[in-house]
């Protein structure tokens, strides 16, 4: 259950790749795409997407498994 990373691809599209993977799941012409594209890999896997801007820099995670820290309310 790799964490799904949407970045930057070095083409100035944007990729999907899982944690530690060497090579990318997919390429996209536009980060909402590949943000799709990551959501549906994550919640099949129970895993985390892991959002990066254009500077590469974490912008935002969504997890789609078992959270251990809940939101509390």
């Amino acid at each position: 259950m790799a964490n799904q990373h949407v970045s930057k691809h070095d083409d100035g599209g944007w990729k999907v790749q899982g944690a530690g993977n060497s090579k990318a799941t997919s390429r996209h012409d536009t980060q909402k795409e590949a943000m799709e594209a990551a959501r549906t890999i994550a919640k099949n896997q129970g895993s985390e997407v892991v959002i990066h801007g254009r500077d590469g820099k974490i912008r935002a995670k969504d997890s789609y498994g078992n959270d251990p820290y809940p939101p509390k309310g």
